[in-house]
């Protein structure tokens, strides 16, 4: 499986990111992509992007294996 590691404009990111996963557990990913939507809808595309990333990081530390070169 080969996912692109997501990108993260701050630290605040990774907070909301663990945020979102302590509130909702398995159920992170969906919490981010509803935010996004919520966001397309009103024409944000700024936060919608945001909350994109942030649902791809979760998606991407919810993955059991390495995906990358483990130093």
């Amino acid at each position: 499986m080969q996912l692109p590691a997501p990108f993260l404009a701050d630290r605040a990111a990774v907070d909301e990111a663990h945020a979102l996963i302590v509130e909702h557990g398995e159920e992170a990913g969906f919490a981010a992509a509803a935010r996004a939507e919520q966001y397309r809808v009103l024409g944000n595309h700024v936060h919608f992007a945001r909350w994109r990333q942030i649902e791809r990081l979760i998606t991407y530390l919810s993955i059991d294996v390495a995906l990358d070169t483990v130093h």
